[in-house]
Parts: structure tokens; C-alpha cells; sequence
């Protein structure tokens, strides 16, 4: 382990002491941090559900209050897209009884126009702000009427090497950048670094259309590359993080944590611990 990464954790707390940390106040205690210091970033940290896929929607509320975050995304098997209106509304409930944020669903796969609807229907009755999916390109006209209709985002979700729909954030935004300004991406920088395209200046490039980005780092940029804990693959994550402050980027930062299904919240945690430390020197 590289010094700044060793000074990033300890800053950060929770990649040192774990899962224990859950409050900004007791990370700030535990690391002898102000307050302050530990808060002065504006961005926003959350969960993509996905890193949580072995466990239930409860359990996965309560591990990620557990890394201290309080955002998440909601993925199919801690809700379902053809649930009822009453379990919808129900799940709602617990997330706002528990303070989490449930901003958005994802990766919602739209094949079909009845996809579409289905998928709008169920962010409209669950509060989302946004839908982070990936629509078959026929299909974007009339996700853009739905975008207009509900006043819901659509952010595409990049998923690298073997993806025929969208490889890059860049074939994405090719078919989206005329379009409403509601229409944008969820970069996911790691699928993107197994492309061997750099997350940074892809986040540049197409950044006024950036409203979501799943954060991961990866053991290689090339399609063989596996998500690892943060800090520990090939993403320059300091670089990275800095270009989002300078932009002055408003969406989630939501870790994906794809590793360690049965036990992630070690993995989490370090990451998490890791990215903190980070933004407490810029």
C-alpha cells in the first residue's frame, strides 16, 4: 500500500476502522478531522444497489448507513419494476423512515415501448428523480417523450467491452446531445477504464450531459479488468476526483461495488474510507 493511499484512509476513517464508522461526526473524532474538514465537499456519495444484490432491500438500506452514506439507487431485486403501487409506496416509507435518499433505479433495461412505460410509471410512484437504464436505441424518441411527460431523467449507463448498445459514455451521447436536456448519462468509470478510455476526460467531454456516475476502480484497463477495492487498480482516482470539483459536478458519485458479493461491506468500506480521504485534500 502506497503512502498517500495509507494518509488517504487514515484521513478518511472508514477504510481504517471499517464499518464501525457511520456518522460524519464519528469519522471526524476518529480521524481528528474538524467537522468541517471532513464535510467541505459538496458532492454527493451514495450506493448503486447492485453492490448489494445478496441481501435485502432492508439490509441493504441499513449497510449503506452502515459505510455512512445515505443515497442509493434502487436495482430490481430490492425492487421490482412490476411491483404494485402499495409496495412501491411502502418502500418509499422505510428509505425516508431510515433518512436514505432513494434518487434513482438502475440499471433498468428497456426493450420494449411497455418497458418504458413500466419503467417511468414505477420512477414516478417511487419520487426518482431519474432512471439510470440503458434503452434500445429504436427506442430513445419515445423515451424522450416519457422524459418530457413525467419530467424524469434518463441517464445512460456505459457498460464496456461486449456492450453492443452502449460501449462508451461517447456512443451514448453521440444519439442523446440534441436531444431534451434531460437526456444525459451515468458514466460508469470503470467499465469505461476496461475500454481503455480514460473516465476523466470522458467526464470533461460530455460533462454537461453527466447527471449520474458509478464509481469502481478496476485491476486492469483492458476487458479482462475486474472491479477491485478502490485505490488498489488503475484508475487515478485523486486526478479524477479533482476534475469532478473543478466542474463542479451536482450528481451522486455511487459506488458499484461488484467484488466480494457475499461480504462487501469490508471492500465498501475501504473504498468509501479511500475516496473521502481523497476529497479532504482537494
Amino acid at each position: 500500500m502506497s503512502s498517500n493511499r495509507r494518509s488517504f484512509i487514515k484521513k478518511a476513517s472508514a477504510g481504517a476502522i471499517g464499518i464501525a464508522i457511520t456518522t460524519i461526526p464519528e469519522i471526524a473524532n476518529a480521524s481528528n478531522l474538524s467537522i468541517e474538514e471532513v464535510s467541505k465537499t459538496d458532492l454527493k456519495l451514495g450506493v448503486a444497489s447492485y453492490s448489494l444484490r445478496e441481501f435485502s432491500m432492508e439490509e441493504a438500506l441499513d449497510m449503506t448507513l452502515r459505510c455512512g452514506l445515505n443515497r442509493i439507487t434502487f436495482k430490481s431485486m430490492h425492487l421490482a419494476l412490476d411491483s404494485d403501487k402499495e409496495t412501491i409506496k411502502k418502500a418509499v416509507s422505510l428509505c425516508k423512515e431510515k433518512g436514505i435518499v432513494l434518487y434513482g433505479a438502475g440499471v433498468v433495461y428497456m426493450k420494449t415501448k411497455e418497458e418504458v412505460d413500466q419503467a417511468f410509471e414505477y420512477a414516478k410512484t417511487a419520487e426518482m428523480e431519474m432512471i439510470i437504464g440503458v434503452p434500445n436505441h429504436e427506442l430513445l424518441g419515445y423515451v424522450e417523450e416519457k422524459v418530457k411527460q413525467y419530467d424524469i431523467k434518463l441517464a445512460i449507463h456505459n457498460h464496456g467491452p461486449g456492450d453492443k448498445l452502449y460501449p462508451s459514455a461517447e456512443s451514448a451521447y453521440t444519439r442523446i446531445k440534441n436531444m431534451d436536456k434531460r437526456m444525459g448519462l451515468c458514466i460508469d468509470i470503470g467499465h469505461t477504464k476496461r475500454i481503455n478510455r480514460d473516465p476523466e476526460q470522458d467526464l470533461k467531454e460530455f460533462f454537461d450531459r453527466v447527471f449520474d456516475m458509478h464509481i469502481k476502480d478496476v485491476t486492469a484497463a483492458v476487458a479482462e479488468g475486474k472491479t477491485c477495492v478502490i485505490g488498489r487498480g488503475v484508475i487515478n482516482f485523486p486526478s479524477f476526483l479533482k476534475s469532478v470539483i473543478q466542474l463542479g459536478y451536482q450528481g451522486t458519485l455511487a459506488i458499484e461495488y461488484e467484488a466480494d458479493k457475499k461480504d462487501p461491506l469490508p471492500g465498501m468500506a475501504e473504498s468509501i474510507g479511500y475516496v473521502k480521504g481523497i476529497l479532504t485534500t482537494l
